[in-house]
């Protein structure tokens, strides 16, 4: 019967398959379709023309887009777990004496809850929220001053990144709101996208991407860099197979916090 599908048929059932499940190979809509696999890439190209998916080398996955930025509050309660083992394995790469640029976001607050509160550091943030979370500290916390952002907890605009502009750092540990092979690293907010591109432009060392597995296949407004570009992605146990390969394919480090 399903050979006797017209394209439309096809590709909404592929569209049904991936909102379920996320990704898929080419292999596996080949059987459930019952159809070549060279008709299946027509039909994943088509798909991904229209945006509903990103294509990979052997399958695909969804291309969940971001429509508005969520609340703090709402992003802060997801995956708890995952970003606490991603801070983790963060602090282990912050050395003594640094200075080092940490953005907003709910993974990079976890990673400032983690740092040693006695460690001879600098840290430079627009992340409020992990500021006001943090409490007492021995190391240097500078907030950079700028545009409220209410949604994030943070500071962003002109001044902000004139801050910016008037020093380096060793290292700087990014968060992201979406990882895409396609369309790379991309967070909500304009603002927030100029502030990080800043950020990595005045960053000496290492900079190291810091997301949990809900962010791949996410598809934000702004981007700031390709996953490439950055020295590392520190992510969890929870990112698929599939994506790992792509991710080795491009050359990217993983490191995988349990």
């Amino acid at each position: 019967m399903s050979k006797t599908l017209i394209p439309a048929q096809r590709r909404e059932r592929i569209q049904e398959y991936l909102a379920i499940h996320k990704i898929v190979p080419s292999s596996e809509l080949s059987k459930l379709l019952d159809v070549s696999e060279a008709t299946v890439r027509r039909d994943l190209e088509w798909l991904e023309m229209e945006g509903v998916l990103e294509r990979t080398h052997g399958g695909a996955v969804l291309s969940q887009r971001m429509r508005f930025e969520p609340e703090y509050v709402q992003r802060a309660q997801r995956n708890i777990e995952e970003k606490r083992a991603i801070a983790t394995i963060a602090t282990s790469f912050i050395q003594p004496a640094q200075t080092i640029f940490i953005n907003s976001g709910t993974t990079t607050t976890q990673l400032i809850h983690q740092i040693p509160k006695d460690v001879d550091l600098t840290v430079i943030t627009n992340n409020l929220q992990g500021a006001l979370e943090v409490g007492e500290v021995g190391f240097d916390l500078v907030i950079l001053g700028g545009d409220f952002q209410p949604k994030s907890n943070s500071v962003t605009g002109r001044y902000a990144i004139e801050n910016l502009s008037q020093v380096y750092a060793d290292q700087s540990f990014i968060s992201v709101d979406g990882l895409s092979l396609k369309y790379g690293c991309t967070v909500p907010s304009q603002a927030e996208a100029d502030l990080i591109k800043r950020m990595i432009q005045r960053t000496n060392g290492p900079v190291s991407l810091l997301a949990d597995h809900s962010k791949w296949g996410v598809v934000s407004n702004f981007e700031i860099a390709r996953i490439q570009d950055f020295t590392r992605l520190i992510s969890d146990a929870g990112l698929n197979e599939e994506a790992r390969r792509e991710l080795s394919s491009r050359s990217v480090e993983l490191i995988t916090a349990s």
